[in-house]
């Protein structure tokens, strides 16, 4: 029997046996057709993709789940920032602030404001009498607060100085670290651009007038009041150190109180000052005390004819030591506030003779406050 080169016709139909040939050409065409799903299918998604993306450009949908009216993201957070809180390195911070704009028109409704910088190592024990100073005046003032770096101040939520903690490093007395702070304040202040004038303070400081009279005499003065002089003696050019020159000679060294007051224009010049602040920091180490004498040197080279030459903050030094009088509850009565408004100093304000010469005083004990309260409305008025 000859064997069989192909089926019976029966078991052809019953079988349905493809050919060889016929086998190859559908597997091809299954494989076209897969292939070109695929593609297809790949193609649809990516049109599909960028159909969103492009619907996404002009039909955002998260567009209205971000609250665009954010304040710091406008204008208005720039030129008045809410929020003291920051992650600046002091090297960024001064770099920010000594920003000057060189338009003379402001675009924003600008109201000239006085910076009240606060230098403290921990409570505010006249925060009160200062919020009494304060109120009512909002609008007119701002308030910064340098402390110790972790410290957290316990006031009421309505108080001007509320929020107002700006970011602090520890501060050695007698070191270059009082400059650092000093700057680290004028350069948070500066920030705000409406601040005109600044106004360094300690926890023991009082004012002596109310606001609005200590508010005009900073505005419209044509100098800054700081307190800086030449004496020849072991507490002022004793101090100078002759590795300063040829930079700072000593015909450019000054003595002053710490407790300054600057407008804009200088304190934009002493933030942005790293030259001469760099050599105090060399070479002015303790028993030089940078604090009495970088900003009073710095002002006599280059800014003379701007400051009065004498500071606003009262103190007394009658006593002998390195540090003033201290004045508690006994001491406070209204003569005694009286005569540190009038106490025969004799001082020129734009130019002209005043009797006016202190707006504030120190040193007071925390156990002054009461007292001082009974006598703020009647004497002070505020």
């Amino acid at each position: 029997m000859k064997p069989r080169n192909k089926p019976d016709e029966e078991e052809a139909e019953f079988f349905h046996l493809p050919s060889r040939k016929n086998w190859s050409t559908r597997l091809i065409k299954f494989i076209s057709a897969l292939v070109v799903f695929m593609a297809g299918l790949v193609i649809g998604l990516s049109l599909s993709g960028r159909f969103n993306a492009q619907t996404e450009i002009f039909f955002p949908g998260t567009m209205y789940s971000v609250n665009c009216d954010k304040d710091f993201l406008g204008f208005k957070s720039f030129v008045t920032p809410q929020h003291l809180i920051h992650s600046m390195t002091d090297e960024e911070l001064f770099w920010r602030a000594s920003m000057a704009p060189k338009m003379e028109e402001y675009p924003f409704q600008r109201v000239p404001k006085v910076a009240f910088m606060f230098m403290t190592r921990g409570t505010l024990p006249f925060a009160r009498l200062w919020d009494r100073f304060f109120k009512g005046h909002e609008g007119q003032y701002s308030v910064y607060l340098h402390t110790l770096p972790d410290y957290k101040l316990n006031v009421s939520t309505n108080s001007a100085f509320y929020g107002r903690q700006i970011p602090s490093e520890e501060v050695s007395w007698g070191s270059v670290t009082l400059v650092d702070a000093e700057k680290r304040l004028l350069a948070n202040a500066l920030l705000d651009f409406s601040n005109e004038r600044f106004v360094l303070l300690s926890e023991s400081c009082i004012p002596v007038y109310n606001f609005t009279t200590v508010y005009n005499y900073l505005i419209y003065s044509a100098h800054s009041f700081v307190e800086s002089y030449d004496e020849n003696s072991q507490e002022a050019r004793g101090r100078y150190n002759r590795r300063m020159a040829p930079t700072i000679k000593l015909y450019h060294w000054r003595k002053g109180s710490q407790w300054f007051e600057l407008n804009r224009e200088l304190a934009v010049y002493i933030v942005a000052d790293y030259q001469y602040y760099s050599i105090f920091r060399k070479y002015c180490k303790p028993s030089c005390y940078p604090d009495e004498h970088y900003i009073p040197t710095y002002l006599n080279m280059f800014h003379g004819s701007l400051n009065s030459n004498r500071t606003v903050t009262w103190v007394d030094w009658s006593r002998s030591g390195p540090h003033p009088a201290t004045y508690g509850a006994p001491n406070i009565t209204a003569d005694f506030i009286r005569s540190i408004r009038n106490n025969g100093t004799s001082c020129t304000y734009n130019s002209k003779p005043t009797s006016v010469c202190f707006l504030f005083a120190r040193k007071f004990a925390p156990n002054a406050l009461g007292p001082l309260l009974a006598l703020s409305s009647a004497l002070m008025g505020f």
